[in-house]
């Protein structure tokens, strides 16, 4: 056996690595960052919303760090992934978590809202990507992972923009991980179902998410805290043969 895989961390610990999360402050991002931090890694808490960031960052202890920050702005990403490194020194996993969702028939959707969902849920990813890309590249080391969503896949009614984002989001992370893995960055990404987060609660509450959870073959919907650990594999070593990915966490929704 090659020496190398003999000696994977199993254990999928995280000691001493430095993760970012972005969106970190509530969610699935806060999950995350709760799973991390358990796993001994410092976390850097991203968030729009810094008083919260603040909040879920304190409760990790003195491994977690808050960034406001407004990843669609290049200025606002540029100075959070410089006060990052300022604090942590690098940065080894990046998890672009944070997104919105605004649900309408395609022909009512508002101009506005399909705007603000492309800016955060692809290019707040790329902008993300490219700045802590850059320090990873130059380190030669690093993995970013992507909250993407069963979206990205399959049509869901009244999240065309939703929709469209998702799947932008695994083309980049394609080219990305064709890019840069040869340079030590792998790139890969999770595509939940509904998960249990006030978003998904308040987008799938009553007789249209139990209609939802009918078609999923596992019969429910997802908790944060399974995306984390589907994170945490991605994020340890022993995913390092594993790159531009999607990692479907949905109960089977789209094998159908």
């Amino acid at each position: 056996m090659d020496n190398a895989i003999s000696q994977l961390d199993l254990s999928f610990g995280l000691r001493d690595k430095v993760a970012v999360v972005t969106g970190g402050a509530s969610g699935i991002g806060a999950a995350i960052a709760r799973t991390f931090a358990a796993k001994e890694a410092r976390v850097g808490v991203v968030d729009l919303n810094g008083e919260e960031a603040e909040k879920r960052a304190a409760e990790l202890g003195d491994i977690g760090a808050a960034f406001a920050c407004d990843i669609t702005d290049t200025g606002s990403v540029t100075s959070a992934v410089d006060k990052i490194m300022e604090h942590f020194g690098r940065i080894d996993i990046l998890i672009n978590n944070a997104g919105v969702s605004f649900l309408s028939p395609a022909e009512e959707l508002a101009v506005s809202a399909w705007d603000t969902t492309l800016a955060v849920n692809l290019k707040g990813t790329f902008l993300m990507s490219q700045a802590v890309g850059r320090h990873m590249l130059e380190a030669r080391r690093g993995k970013i992972i992507n909250i993407a969503s069963q979206a990205a896949t399959v049509a869901l009614k009244d999240h065309v923009a939703y929709c469209a984002s998702k799947a932008g989001m695994l083309g980049l992370t394609r080219v990305l991980a064709s890019e840069w893995a040869g340079r030590g960055v792998i790139v890969n990404a999770i595509s939940p179902t509904v998960v249990m987060t006030e978003m998904g609660r308040r987008a799938w509450e009553g007789p249209k998410g139990d209609a939802m959870k009918a078609t999923i073959p596992t019969g429910r919907f997802a908790e944060p805290e399974e995306i984390a650990a589907a994170a945490l594999f991605l994020a340890s070593e022993a995913s390092n043969m594993i790159n531009g990915a999607n990692l479907l966490v949905d109960g089977g929704y789209t094998i159908q």
